[in-house]
């Protein structure tokens, strides 16, 4: 027999039963309702990621957009980077890549638009936009004293400048994305390879070959890694290492360094260079052999002899060698040459050709020589690639040049000069230097001066001085 009670919780179920089938028909209404609003207003963006400081560092930084909906591929002709700059876009699953092919400037807002996105089986089309500001450069210089050397971490501006590491005897500095390695000798002439974090803490020693001597310090654009041409202190006609090439990884100080042996080649090491973007290396031996390999010497490729290696612009794979028959720009992807364009406008005698990233050619300095024979200063000029030159700076008669370097995105030139280099004296380190030495900053946009900076070896400088 139905009692009250049993009639109504039979009423309340049947309540429930129809409030929830009342709520999981507007769930499926809305989902439905979703997912055509979805498709009728195509890809919307649910994430970015960048890092702006990053991207002024090194080539290869992305710009990444991550959607709500698989897409279709998007092309190069669908972006447009303000401003400017050289990129590569891949599609995959939900997410855009932009990699930029070259380094950023630094300070300047940049705005990437994407038109035309679609979904895969939806016609509407997104379009995206994203701004991001990169930050003003720092650097890193070295200066010695009598009372001891210094790394300086500072802006453009100059007035920034920071101590970051210290030390009685500092023969040279690298900085990577992360650390400073820095080849000191201690009291007893002994060397050490120092690797810190950038604001100079946490040092640790890294593992050498020996006590002898560490000279041509470089790093890769990218990650830690570093190598160096190493000399035992003592030397004979069958014992020793002599210029040997070594590499090893800032992440792992203790481990010991790698030797980059080339089987059949003379393994005394005169230059080198890290091959941009590869974990190649491109060596030229005391024999006058020019050789492309890999970071331990196991894959080698004989490019034929040469008179020096010149350079390699960031984010590219052609190096500038000189031949006794000349300056070549040579491919290193697929050995293909040629004859480096000649300067024109310009007097003077050629030096050391520093290659500029992207399509904006090179830094050359031109010795100037009066009827007289007597040098009349140095004349740095930029030569595009059609020849075209441009004057950037001018190191004055009776100032030395010393080197000159570039920052990552080719955006300044550093021109580092020894004044008065008859009454400034030269130290007695292995890497010897004048007292007084300047860093001048040329902005290659506008050829004006940023500021000059006291000290060498600003972290922008892919080679100790030479």
């Amino acid at each position: 027999m139905s009692t009250r009670r049993t009639r109504a919780s039979k009423r309340r179920r049947r309540a429930f039963v129809g409030a929830f089938a009342t709520v999981l028909a507007v769930l499926v209404v809305l989902a439905l309702g979703g997912g055509l609003l979805s498709t009728l207003q195509g890809p919307r963006m649910t994430s970015v990621d960048v890092d702006p400081a990053a991207a002024t560092q090194a080539s290869g930084s992305r710009l990444i957009i991550t959607t709500n909906q698989s897409l279709n591929d998007v092309t190069a002709d669908q972006v447009t980077i303000t401003p400017a700059t050289d990129f590569t876009v891949d599609t995959s699953g939900r997410s855009i890549g932009v990699r930029f092919t070259l380094p950023l400037y630094d300070a300047t807002d940049y705005t990437v638009t994407i038109t035309g996105v679609t979904g895969i089986g939806s016609e509407p089309e997104s379009t995206f936009t994203e701004s991001f500001t990169t930050p003003a450069l720092d650097v890193y210089l070295l200066k010695r004293t009598d009372s001891g050397d210094t790394i300086f971490r500072t802006d453009l501006t100059g007035e920034a400048a920071v101590p970051v590491f210290e030390n009685d005897h500092i023969e040279d500095f690298r900085a990577t994305a992360n650390h400073l390695v820095v080849s000191v000798r201690s009291d007893d002439d002994k060397p050490a390879l120092i690797v810190t974090d950038l604001d100079g803490e946490n040092p640790a020693d890294m593992t050498l070959p020996g006590d002898g001597q560490i000279t041509l310090l470089q790093s890769a654009d990218r990650g830690d890694l570093v190598g160096y041409v190493y000399s035992d202190a003592v030397l004979t006609d069958t014992t020793g290492e002599n210029s040997a090439l070594y590499t090893a990884s800032l992440d792992d100080p203790t481990a010991a360094p790698t030797p980059v042996t080339i089987k059949g080649a003379d393994p005394r090491v005169a230059q080198w260079r890290f091959v941009p973007d590869t974990n190649s290396v491109l060596v030229l031996t005391f024999g006058g052999r020019l050789l492309l390999t890999d970071a331990t010497g196991d894959s080698a490729v004989d490019l034929g002899s040469a008179v020096s290696i010149d350079g390699i612009a960031r984010g590219s794979s052609v190096a500038v060698i000189e031949r006794t028959d000349g300056m070549l720009a040579i491919d290193l992807t697929d050995g293909t040459e040629s004859p480096l364009v000649d300067a024109v406008d310009t007097d003077g005698l050629q030096g050391t050709v520093l290659p500029l990233p992207g399509d904006q050619g090179s830094l050359r300095p031109f010795a100037l020589i009066g009827d007289d024979g007597i040098a009349q200063g140095t004349m740095i000029e930029r030569v595009d690639v059609d020849g075209t030159t441009t004057p950037v700076y001018s190191v004055a008669a009776g100032d030395a040049l010393l080197q000159s370097c570039v920052s990552p995105s080719g955006r300044y030139a550093a021109v580092i000069i020894a004044p008065d280099i008859v009454a400034n004296r030269y130290d007695t380190y292995l890497l010897p230097v004048p007292e007084k030495v300047e860093t001048h900053v040329i902005d290659l946009d506008t050829d004006d001066e940023v500021v000059a900076l006291s000290g060498f070896a600003i972290s922008w400088c892919q080679v100790p001085l030479q």
